[in-house]
């Protein structure tokens, strides 16, 4: 399940003492299709959002590269930043490599590096996995995350981006998918056939993004006239029958074949002559009849 979240920033406020950025009049966009048609279908909410002619976009998402693709697609000149907790996941198994998972040696290691990262960004952090990774030269853990941060430097100059304004996590993608998808297709004993899905998410997309009374009498003209021409095809078809072509091939004796003759059929008899009628009736006995006859 892919969805994909349009909103406006606003100006960032101050709460527990740091600045903190909301967005509102959120939209919403969910399918359950392959990421490329995905990225071509996205294209209506987009241009009815007006992205294509806003001054300032950014896109906020994972790491993933079809989400760059879908980027590149739409707005290829948006800032693009990577979700903080999402790098944050990628430190986290580091520190879990060092000290142990679930331990709190890792948590205090990893809740120190994301605040250097948050209000310092990734230059000092890089240092110093660079120093773990040659005192651990096998560790997959180390270098691997290393390696996956580094491509994505320029997506994690967090300090850079709070400074001009922007939010720097997904959480209204996250809570998009449980408001959109999970509140009403994912619910207790709740199956779902393929062919059902999209057409439930396109109707919550629509009552999650408050356009229900736009959008609603729209589609509701568009069944009608859907029935009304099923109709119409059916009663079509059953006045006028299609045509039946018999295609006639001459049939070929089989050397083979041996033929067997029909029966000759029997001669039936007169009904006069039937024998219950030389017997007539007389004193409530039947009697035979050997008069002659005339």
């Amino acid at each position: 399940m892919r969805t994909l979240v349009i909103g406006e920033v606003q100006p960032a406020v101050e709460e527990r003492g740091e600045w903190v950025v909301h967005t509102r009049h959120l939209s919403y966009f969910s399918r359950k299709i392959s990421a490329e048609e995905f990225v071509r279908l996205a294209l209506v909410e987009i241009q009815r959002r007006g992205v294509e002619n806003a001054r300032q976009v950014a896109a906020v998402m994972d790491g993933s590269e079809w989400l760059q693709g879908l980027t590149d697609y739409h707005r290829p000149d948006a800032v693009r930043i990577l979700d903080f907790p999402h790098a944050g996941e990628h430190l986290s198994r580091v520190g879990e490599f060092l000290y142990g998972e679930g331990t709190p040696q890792a948590q205090e290691w990893l809740q120190e590096r994301l605040h250097r990262l948050k209000h310092e960004g990734p230059k000092r952090l890089f240092s110093e996995l660079r120093r773990l990774q040659a005192k651990h030269p096998e560790a997959a853990e180390i270098s691997g995350n290393l390696a996956y941060l580094q491509k994505r430097e320029h997506q994690i100059q967090y300090p850079h981006f709070q400074a001009q304004g922007w939010p720097i996590g997904s959480g209204i993608v996250e809570s998009g998918n449980k408001l959109v998808v999970e509140a009403r297709l994912k619910g207790s004993g709740m199956h779902w056939a393929d062919q059902h899905v999209n057409s439930m998410l396109a109707l919550r997309n629509i009552v999650c993004s408050g356009r229900w009374k736009e959008d609603w009498p729209r589609i509701e003209v568009a069944l009608r006239q859907q029935a009304s021409q099923q109709r119409q095809r059916l009663y079509q078809s059953r006045r006028k029958p299609a045509p039946v072509s018999v295609l006639e091939t001459p049939r070929t004796a089989s050397p083979d074949l041996q033929v067997i003759p029909l029966p000759t059929p029997k001669k039936q008899k007169d009904p006069k002559d039937n024998p219950w009628r030389k017997f007539k009736y007389g004193h409530g006995l039947y009697q035979r009849d050997d008069s002659p006859k005339k």
